[in-house]
């Protein structure tokens, strides 16, 4: 009797550790255990632009996807449509995702601000990508866009052999496109060439087009010599404009960005946009996510780097290779 008691409490012993055994293997393989990686510890790069509907910022979301790919990297791409509380919202959304950098091309430079030292807070390496940004992010990597400004203007004043009227066409508050004007006010201030109408066009086609209609309508037929735009869609705006206007032969035009559209539309006959002074979105943007991994990796950074910019004229549009 005794010794089948025995044998009992041994087979029961023996099926409970067989269970236990069971139950620690399924425990692990629901944790990742088994040498397969954790989805969640993928790394992630947050990217949010003034708008995708600037094809520049689309050659930058671009870039961001090249340059994660190459680090096997998950990247989100985000338009804020120039509207602050929106892109406030998507870094607030990059933080709950838990992204591990944020790139940001702040639509306002100082209205941005609370929200970066949310992402600061949070432990997120925050770069400004084209223009910077208050709040305290870690660096900066912007095309050089006083030169940018000041290579059109030194255009501006060749052409017109340093006298005549022009209109600047502005846009939105953020430091680049700030810096382009400084650029190119400061050389047409040594020249005799006057403003006579300085007006914001919003960094888009259409809102461009508008407000150079409405100075068009404000200015008489021969009373405008040149238009800077601050970027390629303002310009091919002010083209629109002038044709519609039938007044396209009375001025000439200069961008900024080296857009696609715009080498498009200069290499067309008759064209009245002379020149853009030419950016490079897809190199900016990855040099932007090299600094980032670098803070990420708790490496020491330049807080400012420029890409340098060059000057695209009709003359030159041929040997131009562009975004």
């Amino acid at each position: 009797m005794k010794k089948n008691v025995k044998t009992l409490f041994v087979l029961v012993l023996m099926a409970l550790m067989a269970l236990m055994s069971a139950c620690s293997s399924a425990s692990e393989s629901s944790n990742g255990s088994t040498g397969q990686e954790n989805s969640d510890d993928k790394l992630k790069i947050g990217l949010t632009v003034g708008t995708l509907a600037n094809p520049f910022f689309v050659a930058m979301g671009k870039g961001a996807e090249e340059a994660g790919k190459e680090l096997g990297a998950e990247v989100l791409v985000e338009s804020a449509e120039y509207d602050l509380s929106k892109q406030t919202s998507q870094i607030e959304n990059f933080i709950t995702k838990k992204v591990d950098v944020i790139l940001l091309n702040a639509v306002d430079t100082k209205g941005i601000a609370a929200a970066v030292q949310q992402a600061k807070d949070a432990g997120i390496p925050v770069i400004a990508v084209d223009t910077n940004a208050d709040g305290g992010v870690n660096a900066t990597v912007t095309s050089d866009n006083y030169q940018a400004g000041k290579l059109a203007g030194e255009y501006v004043v060749e052409q017109l052999n340093g006298k005549g009227n022009i209109v600047i066409i502005d846009g939105p508050p953020v430091s680049a496109v700030t810096d382009r004007i400084q650029g190119f006010e400061d050389v047409i201030k040594e020249s005799g060439i006057k403003v006579a109408a300085k007006q914001n066009g919003e960094g888009n086609r259409e809102k461009a087009l508008s407000v150079m209609e409405s100075i068009l309508q404000a200015n008489p037929s021969g009373s405008i010599d040149a238009v800077f735009a601050i970027n390629d869609p303002e310009a091919i705006g002010v083209e629109i404009a002038s044709e519609q206007a039938g007044r396209k032969d009375e001025f000439f035009i200069v961008g900024v960005d080296g857009a696609p559209e715009a080498a498009e539309a200069m290499a067309k006959e008759g064209s009245s946009i002379m020149a853009t002074s030419a950016q490079s979105p897809s190199e900016m943007v990855k040099k932007a996510v090299e600094i980032g991994m670098k803070v990420k990796n708790g490496e020491d950074v330049e807080e400012l780097i420029k890409v340098p910019v060059k000057l695209v004229t009709q003359d030159t549009l041929d040997s131009y290779q562009g975004w």
